[in-house]
């Protein structure tokens, strides 16, 4: 699998309009780093994303940001936050894992149906996560972004699973 099959994997204009955009931010290298992101090509897209800092030598993630949509799922900001900290309560090790996975893989990951069923949220929606390294090999973070919909009855039928978070992953080479 690749990035092009993981962008093709992608339901939503603006997860797609993300995914291009750390696409291009590489500019020939395996990963972008956080400095190469432009929010300016991301404003329209800003209340969706988040991104996490991830320090190897403690493994651990800490928060770097979040828009409006993603905190209002959770009710409070990331940013600053230490990953088991703020998920301790929302199923921490399945999170910690699959985040982890994509950073030291690295990979992109999809994700679509319950995105936020770990923090007692019943809606549909679509996330999709990337890895992110400022030497452009070595990952040191991860940028993403979801799409939550807290009504599932306005999903057409049978247009996403219901149960759940399907997550594929995607390994760059």
């Amino acid at each position: 699998m690749s990035f092009h099959d993981f962008l093709a994997r992608i339901g939503h204009a603006r997860l797609r309009d993300v995914a291009g955009h750390w696409d291009r931010a590489r500019r020939g290298k395996l990963l972008p780093g956080w400095a190469d992101l432009d929010a300016t090509v991301l404003r329209e897209n800003l209340t969706i994303v988040w991104a996490w800092k991830y320090d190897r030598a403690s493994d651990r993630f800490t928060g770097r940001l979040a828009g409006e949509e993603i905190n209002d799922a959770f009710g409070k900001s990331l940013r600053g936050a230490d990953m088991a900290e703020f998920f301790k309560d929302f199923d921490y090790p399945n999170i910690f894992a699959r985040h982890k996975r994509v950073v030291t893989e690295p990979a992109c990951a999809h994700g679509l149906g319950q995105v936020f069923a770990h923090a007692q949220r019943v809606g549909l929606g679509e996330r999709i996560i990337m890895p992110l390294a400022e030497d452009g090999v070595h990952g040191d973070g991860i940028f993403g972004a979801t799409l939550y919909d807290p009504h599932p009855h306005q999903w057409e039928a049978g247009a996403h699973p219901v149960a759940g978070e399907s997550v594929t992953f995607y390994p760059l080479p």
